[in-house]
């Protein structure tokens, strides 16, 4: 049996003439960038996310990008964040000029630890502390941070959140005061990626930035044309951050169908739970779950031993995984200017030995998922 990691070609099958019918209307419009579908995606991807303002950009990258150029994030400035995530996170905060500090992650989400988070703050020296401008929050794999003790600790040192919410549209965090909150509505911005292995995924790339804050949202909205307002009149420098119309369009055909795509993956995940308690198979350690919702934009499973060697396994039968993410940031070879060492972040670098993400896509079927789970069983009996 053939399972690949994601099987994008089943999910555009079912909704193909849709598709077709929105990507003509836009040829015929002649409208293809920015205009009248990238506005109503944006107004819909707000109200989903639960914040006032989003703006549509060109990638998640760019996303990210957009909203340090936004916030005033410049050269000598410092950005707390993870190292244990797509390159992106930390590539943006450098391209600016600024100083990405590396704070571990939590052994059980794979999230920033906000412990170690405040620890690593008091240790910043006086000439340091006026340069720290934000902390820049992932929510890997489909669930949200600690995002109560995040914005509290940003709030009293009067600095900014910008969250990373590339893999999580439709996360959803339970507040202490019990509400839930979505992903992108916690911080002074939200980033999201549109790239097509995302739950919500374009043909191409595209991005969304969230925020409740007007000044922000128009600041967003100037950068994204170059900093030009109007056009060809330019007090700030921005970039060429716009967003396709034809991939707007595509979107909001499958925006439609994202809730029922969500459910699914997390209704896959439940399955893979029952699956592996019912085999007994006690060397896998499954995904944890917080009280929010987590959005499985990947089902990533911790192997104490043998990681490279199942993984050899599961592709010889005809199981499509993947390693997210096989080198943390703070070792990788273009940051070895700020000094880190692999023991400064063991618990990223346990992550990028023993994890190993499974297929989770909505049109998963079950027999698939249990051909998956008896395939890993059969590796442990050899």
């Amino acid at each position: 049996m053939d399972i690949p990691l994601l099987d994008l070609k089943a999910q555009y099958e079912a909704i193909k003439e849709e598709i077709i019918a929105a990507t003509l209307e836009v040829y015929q419009s002649q409208r293809f960038i920015l205009g009248p579908k990238v506005e109503e995606l944006e107004r819909k991807i707000a109200a989903y996310s639960q914040v006032k303002y989003a703006i549509g950009v060109s990638s998640g990258t760019d996303a990210l990008l957009i909203s340090l150029m936004s916030a005033g994030i410049g050269p000598g400035d410092l950005v707390i964040t993870s190292p244990y995530t797509f390159f992106s996170t930390a590539g943006s905060i450098a391209r600016l000029g600024a100083i990405p500090i590396f704070v571990d992650i939590d052994h059980l989400t794979y999230n920033i630890d906000v412990d170690k988070l405040e620890k690593r703050i008091s240790t910043l020296h006086a000439k340091q502390r006026p340069r720290l401008k934000a902390i820049l929050p992932v929510h890997l794999f489909g669930q949200c941070a600690n995002m109560d003790k995040i914005t509290a600790i940003a709030k009293s040192l009067g600095i900014l959140v910008i969250e990373d919410a590339a893999q999580a549209i439709g996360a959803e965090y339970r507040s202490f005061d019990g509400c839930l909150k979505r992903a992108g509505s916690m911080g002074n911005y939200g980033c999201f990626s549109f790239f097509p292995s995302k739950n919500l995924g374009s043909f191409g790339d595209g991005g969304m930035v969230t925020t409740n804050d007007e000044e922000a949202f128009q600041s967003l909205k100037i950068m994204r044309v170059h900093g030009a307002h109007p056009k060809y009149y330019h007090k700030m420098i921005g970039g060429n951050f716009r967003f396709d119309a034809l991939q707007a369009a595509i979107l909001l055909i499958k925006f439609k169908y994202l809730e029922q795509w969500t459910e699914k993956r997390r209704s896959n995940a439940r399955l893979y739970r029952e699956l592996f308690a019912r085999k007994g198979i006690e060397e896998v350690e499954l995904p944890f779950e917080n009280e929010g919702r987590h959005i499985y934009n990947q089902f990533v499973i911790k192997i104490d031993q043998g990681r490279d060697e199942l993984k050899g396994y599961l592709s010889n039968q005809g199981i499509g995984c993947e390693i997210y993410y096989p080198v943390p940031l703070h070792v990788q070879e273009c940051f070895r200017y700020l000094g880190y060492h692999p023991e400064d972040c063991p618990v990223s670098i346990e992550a990028a030995a023993k994890t190993i993400a499974l297929p989770i896509y909505p049109e998963l079927r079950c027999e698939q998922i249990e051909y998956i789970v008896e395939t890993i069983g059969s590796f442990y009996k050899r």
